[in-house]
């Protein structure tokens, strides 16, 4: 069995599960880290809503929950996901990040020994072109080949 360790900030959409669930010809076992939203984030959000075209997205980021107001909706997200991988056939199990998530990442990639990393995230403009994403840190932290795919939106 193939592992993959996903690392989330939203709920996946079906095409996300398509896709993820189709990289490899194994049948698949993922371990999900859902990353709750943090006010840490929200001026990167903001100059990438900015940089994309997004200026109502980019208003409305001070509206949205964070801290533990953002756990509920994160935790949601990551039993929505859970769900439609395992009735995609996958095995699945995860966990909201709490802490450093680059820290728990490689603590799980080391315990489970899993073949791959996959972030599955928005584009944040901002911070790719800094290479301080997730993807770029994470290739530098864990003993596994890290892939950066971008999320699908439910209206794709």
């Amino acid at each position: 069995m193939f592992t993959s360790v996903l690392m989330v900030e939203q709920p996946l959409s079906a095409a996300d599960v398509d896709f993820v669930t189709t990289l490899h010809d194994d049948s698949m076992s993922f371990i999900v880290l859902m990353q709750p939203r943090g006010a840490e984030e929200r001026l990167l959000r903001s100059l990438d809503d900015v940089a994309l075209g997004e200026l109502e997205q980019a208003i409305h980021e001070a509206d949205e929950p964070d801290g533990e107001e953002a756990r509920r909706p994160a935790a949601l997200a990551l039993e929505h996901s859970l769900r439609t991988l395992r009735d995609a056939g996958s095995e699945a199990v995860g966990q909201l990040v709490d802490g450093h998530p680059l820290d728990l990442l490689r603590a799980v990639v080391d315990q489970t020994h899993a073949d791959e990393v996959i972030v599955l995230t928005a584009p944040h403009l901002v911070e790719e072109f800094t290479h301080r994403d997730w993807p770029n840190r994470a290739r530098h932290k864990v003993g596994a080949p890290v892939l950066k795919l971008y999320a699908h939106n439910e209206e794709e």
